[in-house]
């Protein structure tokens, strides 16, 4: 492997290529790393002796030693310009990384190609470079996944090189029980890429192959697949014993000659090198090992997480990091965006229903009033595109939006021809929309390695529904929720997850915002004044336009970036009451994690009978409902617009007065099992003993627990509905 990747970035260091963003399991890693990416053999060491490999300061878990990384800039003869090699954090789900490599990859392309001649393709600055086991690149269906978005317009990185280290076993399953296909490369049937079958037991032929290889991808710029057929020696681990499965196959392996052994012998008889050369070779190279071993008491692990591109990017934690700032806009610069978003060529021949979505956009943002979601997006991203960012959303349908909302991406009716308004706003900056493939655990890879590699860019991944995330945990998991935490990686990305029980049904209903909750860090105590919980990702539930917008504008008005995860619009898309004004969106304002009827109508508090507390949409029917019964001056509403960080301070001042309540209610439309009620309740009550209501009780008056989101029966969501309205207002 080791004389396949020396080979690979030489052949493509003196092609031109500047960058390589490679991504690998365990499998050789440790020998990478230290013989080729120059980590420190004394690093390497520190580790395997319970080492932190992140310095102490910094709050981070980090992570085993199968999983460090090194980035060095390695200069081969022969080639005009060093090469950059950037060999990625993985977690231990096998093959997990690929999409995320392809995302660096191609966010890192394109930003060099602004910058380059014109006649610059993709491709030619970076290359993508995945590792595989055979096991795995025939077992894990993230392979598949990735492999088909290797030639779609949004996602291809103009060619990855893939080496399967074929080592005829997985784990203990041999190869007969592994795969149904008769080669481990036959998954790359699918986009029909070439396959070099080669033996590892002679470098120099591995090396012809991968020279062959990259050839290949760089004049045709598509995938090509290396399956590097070899052994391992060892079993899965250097403690493992193979020959309790394998018996057989380990005979053969023990009684063999290792690969350096016989490459050694060839050399040898060959003459190019003597045994005394070989033996000096081996006896110098541990004597390196050697000392670096016992220079380990003496390391300090250092951390380069905010060079380069993320230079003028802090640390979360530091008292430089600025938390909710305010986010709001020139109403000069948004009219001007709003009029570009639907914008068209004089010769363009619009759908004859866009003109009414058309209309209605410049008449609200005329008057001032009645903006819709789509419209308060369309803001937020254009005015993103003014202040020197890109914006990338990608997924299913996002260029017209599932629910018909978003209307970014307009279609010529008579050829068809695509046209994004909003990239007239800007010369440099664009707003790139990616139909997807329908994959869900490649696209949000794909989409978070473009949010690892750029903090200049507002990367998005949009869900159908909610609960379409769930093909795509295990990126969530070992990434989105945790990188930050592992390997100091901050990212920006943004899941957009549709939300709402409305009807229909327990699929389409719920983005399970009880999972992303648990995955957080969020802490359950009140904070010291002056503190803040430098959480690992961001759970919001805006209920109007302006707070979308708001959220949207501070990911990239921070100067760190943090996950963000929307439990979005469904219903609320185009409901009157929902919609906000211009004056909301204008310097002065910025983004509130808790909005209260009370405060909003300038109530008097004194009269106030009832507090609900809850979130999402349930508020418009719940104030509907309030106000029918003509009691909006005895209940008070108080919505959780963030529910991580949980919003103690805000809350609190929400809260302080309304002390003289005699209830106080949690209201969810999801089951009690499910949405944020497990998140809230142990923190209620430190926001309720900040405010000296420690005596009292947060009653929960929603769903009981359900081994599903909603119901499939409408009569059945209905009646559920109605009786959720009703214990907001009975008794008084």
């Amino acid at each position: 492997m080791l004389p396949a990747l020396d080979t690979l970035f030489s052949v493509a260091s003196k092609a031109g290529v500047e960058n390589i963003v490679a991504c690998m399991p365990h499998r050789g890693r440790l020998s990478l790393l230290t013989d080729l990416l120059q980590l420190p053999p004394t690093a390497l060491f520190h580790k395997i002796k319970g080492g932190s490999e992140i310095p102490d300061d910094l709050g981070a878990t980090a992570d085993v030693v199968s999983h460090l990384a090194s980035s060095p800039t390695l200069q081969y003869d022969g080639a005009a310009k060093p090469i950059h090699v950037a060999l990625l954090q993985n977690p231990s789900h096998l093959e997990a990384i690929n999409p995320v490599a392809m995302g660096k990859a191609r966010a890192k392309q394109f930003s060099m190609i602004r910058d380059a001649a014109p006649d610059c393709a993709l491709g030619d600055k970076v290359m993508c470079v995945q590792l595989h086991g055979d096991a795995a690149f025939t077992g894990q269906g993230v392979v598949m996944e990735t492999l088909g978005l290797s030639n779609l317009p949004h996602y291809t990185t103009g060619g990855s090189i893939h080496i399967v280290v074929n080592n005829n076993i997985g784990y203990t399953t041999p190869a007969s029980g592994a795969r149904s296909s008769f080669y481990c490369s036959d998954i790359g049937k699918m986009i029909n890429a070439p396959v070099l079958h080669v033996n590892g037991d002679y470098p120099e032929d591995v090396s012809r192959a991968v020279q062959i290889a990259f050839s290949y991808r760089n004049f045709f710029r598509k995938d090509v697949i290396i399956d590097l057929m070899c052994y391992r020696r060892w079993g899965h681990n250097e403690l493992d014993e193979p020959g309790y499965t394998s018996p057989n196959m380990y005979k053969r392996i023990r009684n063999r000659d290792s690969v350096p052994k016989l490459y050694e012998n060839k050399l040898i008889d060959e003459g190019t090198i003597t045994k005394e050369e070989a033996s000096t070779h081996r006896s110098s190279y541990k004597q390196h090992l050697e000392e670096n071993l016992k220079a380990v008491d003496q390391y300090m692990p250092t951390a380069d997480m905010l060079e380069g591109k993320w230079d003028g990017i802090v640390w979360p934690t530091k008292v430089e990091a600025i938390h909710n700032p305010e986010t709001g806009v020139e109403k000069e610069k948004l009219l001007k965006v709003g009029q570009a978003s639907v914008e068209t060529p004089s010769d363009f021949t619009m759908h004859p229903r866009l003109q009414r979505h058309v209309k209605h956009r410049l008449t609200s943002l005329e008057q001032g009033t009645g903006l819709d979601w789509g419209t308060a997006e369309a803001l937020a991203f254009g005015s993103l595109l003014l202040d020197g960012n890109d914006v990338r959303i990608s997924g299913q349908d996002v260029g017209r939006g599932t629910f018909s909302q978003r209307h970014a991406m307009l279609v010529d009716q008579e050829t068809e021809k695509v046209v994004i308004p909003l990239n007239g706003l800007s010369d440099k900056k664009k707003i790139e929309l990616a139909n997807s493939s329908l994959s869900e655990m490649a696209v949000l890879g794909f989409e978070y390695g473009v949010s690892w590699e750029r903090p200049d860019i507002l990367a998005i991944w949009e869900a159908q529904f909610g609960d379409f995330f769930n093909g795509s945990q295990v990126i969530i998991d070992t990434f989105l929720s945790s990188a930050e935490t592992k390997w100091l990686k901050q990212s920006g990305l943004v899941m957009l997850l549709p939300h709402g029980l409305d009807g229909a049904g327990p699929e389409h209903s719920s983005s399970r915002i009880e999972r992303m909750l648990q995955l957080t860090n969020d802490p359950y105590d009140f904070p010291k004044e002056g503190d803040h919980n430098n959480v690992n990702m961001h759970v919001v539930f805006p209920t109007t336009p302006a707070q979308y917008f708001h959220l949207l504008r501070r990911q990239m008005t921070r100067n760190y970036r943090k996950p963000l995860i929307v439990a979005g619009p469904k219903g609320l898309l185009r409901l009157p009451a929902a919609a906000s004004s211009l004056s909301e969106l204008t310097p002065g304002t910025r983004f509130r994690p808790v909005l209260s009827t009370l405060e909003d109508s300038a109530g008097d508090a004194s009269k106030i009978e009832r507090v609900v507390l809850l979130s999402g949409k349930l508020y418009y029917d719940l104030a509907k409902e309030v106000a029918a019964k003509g009691l909006t001056e005895r209940v008070a509403l108080i919505r959780l617009e963030e529910l991580c960080p949980f919003p103690f301070v805000q809350l609190a001042s929400a809260l302080g007065p309304l002390r003289n309540a005699r209830e106080y209610l949690w209201m969810q439309e999801e089951p009690r099992n499910q949405g944020p009620w497990t998140h809230v309740s142990e923190r209620l009550k430190a926001v309720f003993a900040s405010v000296g209501l420690s005596t009292k009780e947060v009653r929960y008056a929603g769903r009981p627990t359900s081994a599903v989101p909603a119901t499939g029966v409408a009569k059945w969501h209905a009646a559920e509905h109605a009786a959720l309205l009703k214990r907001a207002v009975e008794g008084l």
